[in-house]
């Protein structure tokens, strides 16, 4: 039997919650900075490594925008997706549902069909190079008006065969979901799988109207469900994903230490949650990081693992054929392991 370490790092899985930005690696912000004569925000990779602590989500914002400050071209968008999914692909994940920000670069007066070209050439490259499927969730920046979001939506419905999804992101403190009301309407309406980020920064509160006013079908982090007991007995009821990021939580100060972390305690609870790298540049590692630490800090078991995992494909927006076969592959994947 081989150890929990090795399990985790063979165990197939899906990623759920990951920001293509935030897989902007210091060495190649620096790279593409360099060679779009953007000034840098920091002199080096190094410098940007040790710049990367966080007070809060905003602290971690700050950064963020600035080294995405770099990405201006349809090459950069498919070197950062590619990189991204080389790594994943290494790590065992067979499926991943990427954000992207679309207004953090539009804003830049980057075009946002410079953006999706880029990205989705390096999905298409991806499968067929590493056997990865994909969908793309453009998210909706809640600190800017809902406006600007519809007016990002209009985009979205002229590049519908590649956009499978919409979300909600950025800063949850004074942006509560029912902000976006009108805007997740239609994008429901539009087909549109839709998603939000909420229980990070925000309480229970936040993750209940994102349900009961966006209707969404997966909520991003959800961390605080646990402070409503009502709450956490309607998600697992109705079996509403929750794609938890460890990492990120801790390097936020959501959880001052990973053993602080919630985790454990939502899969006893029979919540539907799943764990993922949210921006892997900058919290410390990507998905296999993320089981792995929460397992050591948290004790996880294989059964723990195994449940995290099978979470993982059965909340995506996969077929249900699709579902099953990756379920089926954690099954003979398990078997071969031994107990």
């Amino acid at each position: 039997m081989n150890s929990i370490d090795d399990f985790i790092t063979g165990i197939p899985k899906a990623e759920l919650h990951l920001h293509i930005e935030g897989t902007l690696e210091p060495e190649l912000m620096v790279a593409i900075g360099r060679r779009n004569g953007v000034a840098l925000p920091f002199p080096d990779a190094e410098a940007a490594r040790k710049a990367y602590r966080f007070s809060d989500l905003q602290s971690f914002l700050d950064i963020y925008y600035r080294a995405t400050a770099v990405l201006i071209t349809e090459e950069d968008f498919y070197e950062l997706t590619m990189a991204y999914l080389k790594k994943a692909a290494s790590e065992q994940v067979r499926h991943a549902e990427i954000f992207f920000d679309p207004q953090s670069h539009t804003a830049r007066g980057v075009a946002f069909e410079t953006v999706v070209r880029g990205i989705e050439r390096a999905l298409v490259e991806g499968q067929r190079s590493f056997d990865i499927t994909t969908r793309l969730i453009m998210c909706i920046l809640r600190h800017l008006s809902e406006e600007e979001g519809l007016a990002m939506l209009e985009h979205a419905l002229r590049w519908k065969r590649w956009i499978a999804g919409i979300g909600l992101d950025s800063s949850e403190r004074g942006n509560p979901p029912g902000k976006f009301k009108r805007l997740f309407e239609r994008a429901q309406a539009e087909g549109f799988l839709t998603v939000a980020h909420a229980g990070e920064e925000g309480g229970a509160n936040s993750i209940r109207e994102a349900l009961d006013l966006l209707h969404v079908s997966r909520i991003d982090h959800g961390v605080h469900c646990m402070e409503d007991e009502a709450l956490v007995e309607d998600l697992v009821q109705r079996q509403v994903p929750l794609t938890v990021c460890p990492l990120s939580n801790v390097r936020l100060r959501v959880f001052s230490s990973m053993r602080e972390h919630n985790l454990k305690a939502m899969l006893q609870r029979g919540l539907c949650v799943t764990i993922n790298s949210d921006d892997p540049a900058y919290f410390g590692g990507y998905i296999n990081e993320n089981y792995l630490e929460a397992a050591h800090a948290l004790q996880l078991e294989r059964k723990d693992i195994v449940r995290l995992a099978q979470n993982s494909f059965a909340a995506s927006s996969l077929s249900a054929i699709h579902k099953e076969l990756y379920l089926k592959e954690i099954e003979r994947y398990v078997a071969e392991q031994g107990s």
